[in-house]
């Protein structure tokens, strides 16, 4: 196991995880609104989400499976489309009266179905993790060893820094200004739909 190689992969997942995006965006959201056990549902679902499509990224890299591109910014395309319903439902959701804890959602099987498709939305995470994973694949001398152990890193740390901004967003500070940062995490789910939709309807008509 080559060490050194490992724990430069955990501090790039790590800075990676870190940064805010709609997975990030939507957690602060949940658990502003919903608690903190909303909140850890919905990271559970984008957990899942993640998981799945860096095993769909080890298939292609094993050379079993094979996608089109065409294919993968039209699903993305209609993920930028409920990431923007989920932001602007935030936002009305800031600008009613009384505590944001206790408006209530439904639908998607709760949080647990809103983080999943949240972070399922963008399939092309697949192809970063093609382009990432081959870097770091050389902790190991074997390929199954390697990839049980970069996909258990990301597994791990995706979780630990989500739990990390969901009780980040619990904390005193946060709720007394939770309706401003439920807005503006609102306004950040909008931000990434519209940037997301305007990138793969550019690479969909380029394509055609």
């Amino acid at each position: 196991m080559d060490f050194s190689l490992l724990l430069l992969y955990v501090f790039s997942v790590f800075t990676l995880v870190a940064t805010p995006g709609p997975v990030v965006a939507l957690i602060l959201n949940t658990s502003l609104r919903h608690g903190a056990r909303r909140a850890a549902l919905t990271a559970l679902g984008s957990n899942a989400a993640s998981l799945i499509l860096a095993l769909l990224a080890v298939l292609i890299l094993r050379g079993g499976l094979a996608l089109d591109p065409r294919l993968l910014h039209g699903i993305s395309l209609l993920g930028c489309g409920f990431i923007g319903y989920l932001g602007l439902q935030g936002l009305a959701a800031a600008r009613q009266p009384g505590e944001l804890a206790t408006v209530a959602t439904r639908g998607l099987g709760g949080g647990l179905g809103k983080g999943f498709a949240v972070g399922i939305a963008n399939p092309k995470d697949i192809l970063f993790f093609v382009a990432f994973f081959p870097q770091f694949i050389g902790i190991s001398p074997h390929f199954g060893s390697s990839v049980a152990c970069l996909v258990g890193f990301w597994v791990l740390i995706d979780c630990a820094v989500l739990a990390a901004y969901i009780a980040l967003a619990r904390q005193g500070f946060a709720l007394q200004y939770q309706r401003l940062l439920s807005g503006l995490s609102s306004l950040v789910l909008l931000a990434v739909a519209l940037m997301g939709a305007v990138y793969s309807g550019l690479a969909l008509s380029g394509a055609a």
